[in-house]
């Protein structure tokens, strides 16, 4: 069944503007050439997007021509703000954004103990980002995604309770969505850095991959088919609780103590410099040989798991020491995963590091922005 003229030009409109999202400012013979269409359905568009205060002229395109196409189009990119939080255990980071992803001020700070999750941590995070807003000149933000640790329901959307977790996180969103009047998403951390990863880092060539976080805790982000996959009660990538070999013992439903967090997490990582005579703080980037290889083989044991389970064809190492350990570090969890899987397997740093949570955050934002505001 054809589309509806309606329905026609919304399409139309929306392949336009991201293309002008993705692309930058373009004439409309290039929008012609780009979107397939006939130069009076882009003027029509053109004229449709000016009216509606998405797009405007922006300049013209070479010296030597002048006139209607020569004029260069663009998104106007202070029709909506958007802001992205990275929430940690003990510090909040916050970006704030046009509609077009530039940043336009960011900030971090620490944030204090609370008593129940109501009181001084949930208000310091949420004048952090009220002082950011007033820096970048933001009158009012559209959308607010926030990243942080524990599991999102599927359901709901919402953080779940998790053991280990500082009770403020839950409660922030819930303030956040009762004070602005903007659009509050929240999404798992690890979640938000495979998705800047896939849009615009380390696997921006993949459709199918796995990213491994290894930081002060571990998990993992499932991608497949281009979508990050959650699992039905939104666990999917609890790695630190796969059981392996060379633990202590066994993890449980309420600790992964004696799973592959065991083995991975910072605190297991600075164990094993220590070990290797190293200062934890510089091993990951002294180039000591034993000792990479010896965190590779360790690291490969959980990628072996999930490997085994999802042939995904790409690992992206994130987190502390994953970004630390860089492309020598990859190297040796890829040559040590192939010793033990048959199924070729690629092995990358991340290109964002630490940055990752807040630019898969500020993604999130702009996707939910462009959703409302696009035809």
């Amino acid at each position: 069944m054809a589309a509806s003229p309606s329905t026609a030009r919304a399409i139309n409109d929306r392949s336009a503007l991201r293309l002008l999202q993705d692309e930058g400012p373009l004439t409309a013979t290039q929008l012609k050439t780009l979107t397939g269409l006939s130069r009076p359905t882009v003027a029509d568009l053109v004229e449709r997007l000016q009216g509606s205060g998405l797009v405007h002229v922006v300049g013209e395109s070479g010296a030597e021509r002048r006139g209607p196409n020569a004029k260069l189009y663009g998104i106007v990119a202070d029709r909506a703000h958007l802001a992205a939080l990275d929430v940690r255990t003990r510090s909040v980071s916050v970006t704030v954004a046009d509609l077009l992803g530039s940043t336009l001020a960011e900030a971090t700070a620490p944030v204090g103990e609370d008593d129940g999750g109501t009181g001084r941590a949930v208000e310091e995070a949420v004048a952090l980002l009220e002082r950011t807003v007033r820096e970048a000149g933001a009158d009012r933000l559209h959308s607010v995604a926030v990243g942080a640790p524990g599991l999102i329901d599927p359901a709901t959307g919402e953080l779940r309770d998790s053991s280990g977790l500082p009770a403020w996180h839950r409660r922030l969103v819930t303030v956040l969505q009762e004070r602005l009047p903007a659009h509050v998403l929240v999404e798992n951390e690890t979640n938000l850095a495979a998705v800047a990863e896939l849009r615009d880092g380390a696997a921006r060539d993949r459709e199918d991959f796995v990213l491994l976080w290894l930081g002060q805790g571990v998990g993992a982000a499932v991608v497949l088919g281009g979508r990050l996959r959650r699992g039905a009660s939104g666990g999917a990538g609890e790695i630190g609780f796969l059981p392996v070999p060379g633990t202590t013992g066994l993890p449980s439903a309420t600790g992964c103590d004696g799973g592959f967090h065991e083995l991975a997490c910072a605190a297991a990582v600075a164990s094993l410099a220590t070990a290797h005579g190293l200062d934890p703080a510089e091993a990951l980037t002294s180039g000591h040989g034993p000792f990479l290889d010896a965190l590779a083989h360790r690291l490969a044991v959980g990628a072996a798991a999930v490997v085994s389970v999802l042939d995904p064809g790409c690992v992206v190492l994130a987190g502390e020491t994953g970004h630390q350990g860089g492309a020598a570090l990859a190297a040796r969890v890829e040559s040590a995963l192939a010793a033990l899987s048959p199924l070729r397997t690629e092995v990358r740093p991340t290109v964002f590091g630490d940055a990752a949570v807040l630019r898969g955050a500020l993604l999130g934002a702009r996707d939910a922005a462009q959703e409302e505001l696009f035809p």
